[in-house]
């Protein structure tokens, strides 16, 4: 409070006083050493002044990361008082107990330890007594600082949210990212893989893109190789006019087996397959014909599976880098980096045990070549900053070979541009082996997609939903909820590990699922509607009306909303997005916390008329749908108004 506030400049203004005494100054044999560092603090503090005031001036449009503003303030702290320190220890962590305060600076210890004098933790007070949003904090003798925000500082920052809407934090510069996601292969079905890939990948994009980032998404399609030569005789034989009459291929799937046990048997089909390769190779006009009609057959199928989904993606194959691998072959010969072995040229990259096949002993290209071809074109054509590769973990020593290939080669340096593997475990059938149908085949994609349009469709009527909404209304719930489910469930999973595949666990609504937060969020967005409140009365209600705070679970919501950034933040650095749908579920279950203990609306026992509306609750309501709404769009969720 002010007291001890006016407390510590008292004693701070005491400290200069008796500095500037003439008759002390035989006391103090260290008084240059101490002038010198009484003119830095000062310095230090007009800079921290300065730089909050700034800050105030600023920050209102704009979603606040508290944690990192912590930082800062702290990290100015620590360097003034211990300005011998390199690179000084600095841990700001949300705090796990309320009642210890909201945040916990435990940087205190480690550099006691490292620090020469000991005169650091009167500084970091006097630092922190100009931090406006700090009601108070605790130096406790385990050398943790234990930090309260204020109030009204929170309060503030809710009624800032509620006028601009969830706005991300700016951006130093706009980076430009590249996410390379999805890649099915062409003539194969897109299997749960490729699900995992799609829906990683999908969200990653979509939280760079509110981020502020200028996001290419990106489809490595497998459209090229030696199966085509296979797939091109066949069509050949199986439709001659190929050239005039669009072969009228339904099941691809099929028609790639039978092409597959013809390539297998007949010695005489296997030779014709493989003139077709090195015509196709040569871009013989006939063959890129029947190519592009046989990739034109998969992408249709593909396009069903992103359009239930609701993904965004250009479609940039294989075939695209095939021009560019001779030059990629050259350039790592030019640099001596090259081994021959056994016919094959090899790269060795430092510290992996593994060599890259770039070029095969029959003189053809390997997927070495064109990962290489396609990270080169990336970095220097597209001029990207952070490259993302969305697949299955099997890949992940593959692509670390590659990765260092390009940093021996001088491509990129790992300080100035993130290149990342993200990878993601398999997805096991609910008797925990592979996800496979009963036959033991892959299972189609689109099969699991409608299966999951019937499940979540029943699941309504269970719940009586069909009698209460209209057909349309009923049909936006079931594809909300069916997809909805599908995306939650697998972005919910640390994506690192195995993951279950089960309809029964993510259509259940209790617990951590999409069908649970699509509930809570259509009941919370009702709450206004029922107590006929209208939207320009919440508009004006935000601009004028103070969010108060004073009951605990009010207190404890607000608090929750505005951790959203933090949460963010924490998923740029490491990608794994299941914190935010963790996140999402904490904030629900506060929010029922909050809704239980707080009446937002007071009616009349007998004639259930609103005798009363207590706005600011409202308002709260108001700003966790908000963030619920983003963190939903970030996940690719499509929440329906009435469910």
């Amino acid at each position: 409070g002010v007291s001890s506030f006016e407390r510590e400049i008292r004693r701070l203004s005491a400290e200069i006083e008796s500095l500037k005494n003439p008759q002390n100054l035989s006391a103090s044999p260290h008084l240059d050493g101490l002038r010198e560092e009484n003119a830095r603090l000062k310095y230090r503090l007009n800079i921290l002044k300065r730089s909050l005031q700034d800050e105030r001036s600023h920050c209102t449009k704009y979603m606040m990361n508290i944690n990192q503003q912590l930082q800062e303030i702290f990290g100015e702290a620590i360097r003034a008082s211990c300005p011998e320190l390199d690179n000084p220890p600095l841990a700001v962590t949300p705090n796990q107990q309320a009642k210890f305060g909201d945040y916990q600076c435990n940087s205190a210890m480690a550099m006691a330890q490292r620090c020469i004098r000991p005169l650091y933790t009167e500084i970091i007070i006097s630092f922190i007594y100009y931090m406006l949003f700090l009601s108070h904090f605790f130096f406790l003798s385990s050398g943790f600082i234990n930090i309260h925000l204020k109030r009204t500082f929170v309060s503030k920052l809710l009624s800032n949210l509620l006028v601009n809407g969830v706005q991300p934090p700016p951006l130093a510069s706009r980076k430009k990212v590249v996410v390379d996601f999805s890649s099915p292969n062409i003539a194969k079905e897109m299997h749960v893989g490729h699900l995992r890939s799609t829906i990683i990948g999908d969200s990653m994009c979509r939280l760079f893109e509110f981020l502020g980032y200028d996001v290419l998404r990106l489809n490595h399609v497998g459209d090229w190789g030696t199966q085509f030569g296979m797939l091109i005789a066949h069509l050949q034989d199986k439709f001659p006019n190929y050239l005039d009459v669009c072969p009228p291929i339904s099941d691809l799937q099929a028609f790639y087996k039978e092409s597959k046990k013809r390539f297998d048997e007949e010695e005489d089909f296997k030779r014709r397959a493989y003139q077709c390769v090195v015509k196709l190779q040569s871009k013989e006009p006939d063959f890129i014909k029947a190519w592009n009609l046989i990739c034109d057959v998969s992408r249709k199928e593909f396009q069903k599976v992103y359009s239930c989904l609701d993904i965004q993606i250009i479609e940039r194959g294989e075939s695209f880098y095939q021009d560019m691998m001779t030059a990629v072959v050259k350039e790592f010969e030019e640099k001596g980096l090259v081994e021959l072995d056994e016919g094959r040229k090899i790269v060795f990259a430092p510290g992996q045990s593994i060599p890259l096949t770039i070029v095969k002993s029959d003189g053809g290209y390997t997927y070495d070549t064109s990962d290489l071809a396609a990270l080169r074109q990336r970095i220097f054509d597209e001029k990207a900053d952070v490259i993302i590769y969305v697949t299955d973990s099997g890949q992940g020593t593959h692509f670390q070979v590659v990765f260092a290939a390009a940093q021996m080669i001088g491509w990129y340096d790992p300080q100035v541009t993130r290149v990342e593997h993200a990878g993601f475990g398999v997805v096991l059938g609910e008797d925990k082996k592979k996800f496979k149908t009963r036959s033991g085949d892959t299972v189609r994609l689109m099969d699991l997609l409608d299966e999951g349009l019937k499940r979540s469709m029943d699941k309504l009527k269970e719940k009586d939903r069909d009698k209460v909404l209209t057909l349309e209304e009923l049909t936006k719930a079931q594809t909300s909820v069916a997809f909805g489910c599908i995306k939650y469930a697998d972005l919910s999973h640390n994506r690192i590990n195995d993951y279950v595949f089960s309809f029964d666990k993510m259509l259940d609504d209790r617990g951590n699922t999409a069908a649970y937060l699509l509930y809570a969020f259509t009941r919370i967005r009702s709450i206004a509607r029922l107590a006929n409140i209208d939207d320009a009365t919440l508009r004006k209600a935000a601009e004028t009306t103070e969010v108060l705070l004073d009951h605990e679970k009010e207190w404890k919501l607000g608090k929750c909303i505005l951790r959203f950034p933090e949460i963010l933040q924490k998923i740029l650095d490491d990608l794994l997005l299941h914190t935010l749908c963790d996140y999402l579920y904490e904030l629900a279950t506060t929010f029922t916390e909050f809704y239980d203990s707080c009446y937002c609306v007071e009616k009349d026992r007998q004639t259930g008329e609103v005798v009363k509306v207590n706005m600011w609750r409202m308002l709260l309501c108001e700003a966790t749908a908000a963030i619920m709404a983003k963190g939903f769009d970030i996940l690719g969720i499509n929440p329906v108004q009435r469910m």
